[in-house]
């Protein structure tokens, strides 16, 4: 639900500077990407943190979801599969998301350690 959500307000404010402003998209490309990665990194650093144990496992599961519930909407909304490179940003998406969970995991089972 993390993620969603900040994937929401990210959206919410690009969508804003895109609409209200000269910028064109290819001018935040990058930006828009970089912001994906860091609130799945945050969202399975939440997932970790929460989990206490596993990190990987949680990370992984949590990413699947995530990415499943995307190609759910996309499949069902729009009659379209994942293309090749939305494939691999998922795959990337995943693996970052699990990082996140590892790191959380340590991070959160030193606190109470």
């Amino acid at each position: 639900m993390t993620i969603f959500g900040l994937i929401m307000i990210s959206s919410f404010i690009f969508s804003f500077i895109l609409r209200f402003s000269s910028v064109q998209e290819d001018a935040i490309h990058l930006f828009v990407m970089i912001a994906a990665f860091v609130i799945m990194f945050a969202g399975g650093f939440i997932a970790g943190g929460k989990g206490k144990q596993k990190g990987w496992f949680l990370g992984a599961a949590t990413g699947v979801i995530y990415t499943a519930i995307i190609f759910l909407f996309q499949f069902l909304a729009h009659d379209s599969l994942f293309s090749l490179e939305q494939l691999l940003y998922h795959v990337c998406y995943i693996l970052t998301i699990m990082m996140g969970a590892i790191l959380g995991v340590n991070i959160h089972g030193h606190e109470r350690g």
